[in-house]
């Protein structure tokens, strides 16, 4: 009171003391003072009850907690010993026996409880203060049922930075402690681990407020929390405790479920009590600081400047190569391989464009059956020379139809028949068609894939932003699969670092869209010039494929960013589904390489790689556990990888059509096996296509005979092998075909391989370190959780982001650059594999 004489300390307590102590604390139910650390036996019923009174003193700025323990014999549910806890500010209660429920409405009874008491801070300015805690022992039943009591001061209370502390945890013996944040320190790591794996366990960070939850059926009422097994981490920031300090709670659970663990049999009786005997599990907690604001700035330098120097060194490239180019025109030292490259560097430059009479065709040796004069044979389609000009005109789409006269006339029809069975195929052969069609064609695939992208990336934006939020409002850290040791937030994002992995994807799939503009800038001024080696010389330039191709790489760098929002198992394919788009694209790419004319078109394409994407996701919904699934998916896949070698073996021409009976379709199968496979045994028509298609097929059947026996859990990776496989397998042979022809390898393309071979060596090392997993429960995806291993801030699966970036990148430049060699070799000098 202000003015007024403060009272001695401790005055009123003693006083309500001795006056306990005169009342004797019997029956009635007046206060019997009771000392800490002293065990009370009694006995209660419905007109018997027992007050306990506890008095202690606090200094200024000291945090005291008091425990209570207590325990009674009966297991009577109908007459449940009630204990109420009265304090300054709260009151706490509970009965025993103390009834937890588990899976289907199952109980677990426990006669055993202790609780921590919400301890009470005192304000430095008023001094020592006194508190008394008053325990009130009762129950309604019409016997005597017997009890213990003891309360105790928790010496341990408030947690170290970087110290541990080991303690011992029960569902029915919950503990809980203070921390509060050092001057220095922005943000902590609370790290939990523990030997057992059970029982399940939670981990709770709550504000500072009373009552605490700490009991299975409400810890989750309050701040951030996350199960646990054998290990979990939080990290916790100072700005979102107004009072710079917080509550770390520890609750086990009844039953292990939640962690993937099984349910008991029985919990009648003995089972119930030997059950119980098992939910004790030893804990130990470390806080640690958590990186500072200054390694965020560094990781986002690192980050950015790491693919930034991709930029400068294709710049570099470019200007060297222009310079060695120049130097040997200047020289008029310019070799054939170089006469391509220098026409295309001086394009930007002076201008001067070279013209040279291309060789006279004729028939490639060895063309035996079917073999054609390319003078009578190509449609209407000459090659060029300065006196013939240029058929097929300036790159435009203006007045170009979808399909010509060469692909609906009847006797054209027969004609392409005749040229692609011939026992060897040159490029000619297969290049035949208007150049602006084909052009037409390809560039679908560049607008597809961006309305692709658009309409599918907004949804998944909107999506992940809400499991973002939801993770947030409710605190609920079990909904995203982080590696909790080595997740940094910023802002509202609970993971930063896994989102900022990401950015290689972006800027080196932009880099690869502008290189790629580039080359089909100049292409273009080269058609314009009527250039011969642009028009009849060299692989015929598509771009529309590797417009995509790079558009497919941004985009995988934006939903794999997406997905590591709040990696779960509801948007696992947001990750995966332009990684299947870019194998596929790429293997399509590698084959229009040789075969303009006849790939498969965007519409085809698409619609393939959503049957796949569909495939992804049944297959983790039902691959886990149903036969039905891997039995059906294992003859889709040898049936698609049979039709398809079958397309690719007859270049396209493979057509089952009866006349008029549904009979003539297997009379046409009868008649190929026959002359392909019976009649030519010894030697088949198409060597080279023949091994790799077998080899394709054992490979692929193996991949379906696998799956079907091991049935692995991770379906969407072993789909995504799969496809990874057959694109190595087919890069593989179409690099050894290549240099048994006696093509190339000039060094760039020489390069951009050896790179491709040790950044993705690399990368699978880091994408094999498996960090969390979505097919688990948290818990168990939480002991899989490892330390940053790169500026303190990037994980394994970060590294893998970053390297898999630069791989692809590499992969795309391989493609891109394979067959330049070639720019300088007529294309029916160039053989189709």
């Amino acid at each position: 009171m202000a003015g007024g004489a403060a009272p001695a300390p401790g005055a009123l307590l003693c006083a309500l003391l001795w006056a306990a102590a005169a009342a004797g604390g019997g029956p009635g139910g007046s206060p019997a003072p009771g000392a800490f650390g002293r065990v009370y036996r009694g006995a209660v019923n419905i007109s018997a009850e027992r007050v306990y009174a506890f008095a202690y003193s606090t200094e200024p700025g000291q945090v005291d907690a008091v425990r209570v323990y207590v325990n009674s014999s009966s297991e009577n549910l109908q007459y449940p010993v009630l204990f109420v806890v009265r304090q300054q500010k709260g009151v706490l209660s509970w009965q025993v026996p103390l009834i937890f429920r588990g899976l289907y409405q199952r109980t677990y009874n426990y006669q055993e409880v202790s609780r921590t008491l919400c301890p009470s801070e005192p304000t430095p300015e008023t001094g020592p203060s006194d508190q008394i805690i008053f325990v009130d022992v009762s129950s309604m039943a019409p016997f005597n049922i017997a009890y213990e009591l003891l309360v105790t001061r928790l010496e341990n209370f408030q947690l170290e930075t970087n110290k541990a502390f080991n303690f011992t945890a029960s569902p029915s013996q919950p503990q809980y402690f203070l921390y509060k944040f050092p001057q220095d320190v922005d943000s902590v790591i609370i790290k939990v681990v523990s030997d057992a794996v059970y029982p399940c366990s939670v981990v709770s960070v709550q504000d500072i407020v009373c009552p605490v939850y700490d009991l299975d059926h409400n810890v989750e009422f309050n701040g951030v929390y996350q199960s646990m097994t054998k290990q979990a981490a939080i990290t916790v920031q100072r700005k979102d405790f107004p009072g710079e300090q917080f509550f770390v709670v520890f609750v086990i659970k009844p039953e292990d479920y939640a962690c993937g663990g099984s349910v008991p049999s029985s919990i009648h009786g003995n089972a119930n009590r030997t059950w119980n005997l098992q939910r004790t599990k030893n804990l130990q907690v470390t806080i640690v600081p958590s990186i500072k604001k200054s390694v965020y700035v560094q990781a986002m330098f690192f980050s950015f400047l790491s693919f930034l120097s991709f930029y400068l060194g294709s710049v570099v490239v470019a200007f060297v190569h222009y310079i060695r180019v120049r130097r040997k025109a200047l020289a008029g030292r310019l070799s054939p391989e170089d006469g391509n490259s220098w026409r295309n560097h001086t394009l930007c430059g002076s201008g001067i464009v070279t013209s040279s009479h291309p060789i006279a065709a004729s028939t490639p040796e060895g063309s035996s059956y079917g073999a054609i004069d390319e003078s009578s044979s190509s449609g209407g389609r000459q090659l060029s020379s300065p006196e013939h000009g240029l058929p097929a005109g300036s790159d435009t789409d203006s007045s170009v139809e979808e399909e010509s006269d060469f692909d609906t006339m009847p006797e054209i029809e027969s004609d392409k028949n005749v040229i692609r069975t011939k026992v060897f195929l040159y490029l000619s052969d297969l290049s035949r068609k208007d150049r602006r069609i084909v052009s037409k064609k390809y560039k679908i695939y560049f607008w597809n894939i961006i309305t692709i992208a658009v309409f599918y990336a907004l949804p998944v934006i909107q999506l992940v932003i809400t499991y973002q939020t939801v993770v947030n409002v409710t605190g609920n850290q079990d909904i995203c699969y982080y590696n909790f040791l080595c997740a940094h937030p910023f802002g509202v994002l609970s993971a930063f670092n896994n989102i900022l992995s990401n950015v290689g994807h972006m800027l080196l799939g932009f880099l690869f869209l502008l290189i790629v503009l580039r080359r089909d800038i100049l292409h273009r001024r080269a058609m314009e010039m009527k250039d011969v080696y642009t028009l009849d010389y060299g692989i015929p330039k598509h771009f529309g494929l590797f417009y995509a191709m790079g558009i497919a790489l941004m985009m995988e760098g934006v939903l794999s960013a997406c997905y590591h929002v709040c990696p779960n198992y509801s948007n696992f394919q947001f990750d995966t589904s332009f990684m299947y788009m870019i194998a596929g694209l790429c293997m399509l790419k590698l084959y229009q390489t040789r075969h303009p004319d006849i790939n498969a078109s965007a519409y085809s394409a698409y619609a393939s790689f959503a049957v796949v994407i569909s495939l992804a996701v049944l297959g983790v919904v039902f691959g886990k556990n149903d036969m039905w699934f891997w039995v059906v998916f294992s003859m889709i896949h040898v049936l698609a990888s049979l039709a398809l070698s079958t397309q690719i073996y007859y270049v396209g021409r493979f057509k089952i059509d009866g006349p008029d009976s549904d009979l003539g379709i297997f009379r046409r199968a009868a008649m190929v096996l026959y002359t392909d496979c019976i009649k030519q045994c010894s030697r088949p028509m198409y060597m080279d296509r023949m091994v790799l298609l077998i080899v394709g097929n054992l490979v692929n059947w193996s991949f379906a005979i696998f799956g079907l026996v091991y049935r692995p859990r991770d379906f969407a990776s072993y789909l995504l092998g799969i496809f990874i496989c057959n694109l190595l397998l087919y890069l593989a042979f179409y690099i050894i075909m290549k240099l048994r022809s006696s093509e190339k390898l000039l060094p760039i393309p020489l390069f951009c391989i050896v790179a491709t071979a040790v950044v993705w060596a690399a990368a699978l090392y880091f994408f094999f370190q498996t960090l969390s997993s979505w097919e688990e429960t948290p818990a168990e995806s939480r002991e899989k959780n490892r330390a940053c291993i790169l500026l303190g801030f990037f994980d394994d699966h970060d590294v893998w982001h970053f390297l898999s970036a630069a791989a692809l990148f590499f992969s795309f430049l391989v493609l891109l650059t394979l067959d330049d060699d070639l720019d300088a070799v007529r294309r029916d000098k160039i053989p189709v594999f």
